[in-house]
């Protein structure tokens, strides 16, 4: 028995004078956040295509959509547009009642849409405008969106990290001189990039009578930004 309690003292001490010494202090550190920007001239845009036809027949309006798509995208391949950036990108038939103007009451008749959208890319922007207008005079009735892009952006987004770490690094000089603290080494970084936001260009209606000047685009420029959260130790 003595030698148990000879045992348990000694054990009884250790675990007070680890308590005592309470939890360890958490390093001291300084966490800031940077941003670095790049615009870059677009040189490529991608471009939703399509043709809506409406028949009573359901059999007519997919035969007429089909001679109509196939005509536009004929006409895509002629003016330059490689049979590679050209791409389905839906196809859908539905049915919908047909309303007196008049009385808003239903006619009784269904009609039935077709719908044959391709996704396009465009490689030179400096037929962008004619393309559209060529798109148009094939049949061309729905026309939702100009996305553009750079097609190489490696070197744009290595100058961007550079600014984000660079600005991060200012910020954090000027946040430990005015809390009067020395800098350590960084502890941490984590990093996000977006993706260029698209320019939006409307366009609907027939294909009978296209203009024949070319609709007017104007790319402007393609921004980029990167941003870094860095947390340095403080000394």
């Amino acid at each position: 028995m003595r030698n148990k309690l000879a045992i348990f003292v000694p054990i009884l001490v250790l675990a007070l004078a680890l308590s005592a010494c309470g939890t360890p202090p958490q390093p001291r550190t300084l966490s800031v956040s940077g941003n670095g920007t790049v615009y870059l001239t677009p040189d490529i845009a991608y471009i939703y295509i399509g043709v809506h036809t409406d028949d009573p027949a359901i059999a007519a309006a997919v035969s007429n959509n089909n001679t109509q798509t196939q005509a536009l995208v004929d006409a895509l391949k002629n003016a330059g547009i490689a049979a590679v950036d050209i791409q389905t990108s839906n196809f859908s038939v539905y049915s919908s009642p047909n309303y007196d103007k008049l009385t808003g009451q239903s006619t009784g008749v269904i009609s039935y849409a077709v719908d044959n959208t391709v996704y396009v890319t465009v490689r030179d922007l400096g037929k962008l405008g004619s393309l559209l207008n060529t798109a148009v005079s094939a049949g061309a009735n729905n026309i939702n969106s100009i996305t553009f892009d750079v097609a190489d952006k490696t070197a744009a987004m290595a100058q961007a990290r550079t600014k984000a770490m660079e600005n991060a690094s200012s910020l954090a000089g000027e946040l430990a001189q005015t809390a009067k603290v020395t800098l350590g080494e960084i502890q941490t970084v984590t990093y996000s990039d977006n993706s260029p936001s698209p320019y939006a260009y409307g366009m609907g209606g027939g294909g009978a009578a296209a203009p024949n000047a070319s609709v007017p685009i104007t790319p402007g420029l393609t921004q980029i930004t990167v941003s870094v959260s860095v947390t340095y130790a403080i000394k």
